[in-house]
């Protein structure tokens, strides 16, 4: 069933790019798309506008549905594979304390200024 929503899925996003691309743009006419001013008849009087919207409308629709149902599955299948920490050896503990070296014989100024000897 997963499979069969990830080529719907697939298909439905190949669908949308090629619908969005046959778009007229602003103060295109649709003819341009297809080479002449003849084949806004196919579409009817408006043009191709509307039914490239309609169809866009959709197929967004099946691909947000898909989205959910993609999701939903994969939800699923999160809560039935135990935590991948819990196969993770833990490291020893460390039990000696590591003290830092000392840094020799500093002389305590009240000024912030560096001092040179």
């Amino acid at each position: 069933m997963e499979a069969l929503i990830l080529v719907l899925h697939v298909l439905a996003a190949v669908v949308i790019i090629a619908l969005v691309l046959l778009q007229q743009g602003k103060g295109a006419d649709a003819g341009a798309s297809f080479g002449g001013g003849a084949s806004q008849t196919v579409f009817g009087s408006q043009g191709g506008g509307s039914f490239f919207g309609k169809m866009t409308a959709v197929f967004a629709l099946i691909f947000f549905l898909t989205s959910f149902g993609l999701a939903f599955f994969a939800s699923e299948q999160a809560k039935s594979v135990s935590g991948v920490l819990d196969f993770v050896p833990s490291a020893p503990q460390v039990e000696e304390t590591i003290g830092l070296p000392e840094l020799g014989d500093k002389k305590k100024t009240s000024s912030d200024l560096p001092v040179t000897e």
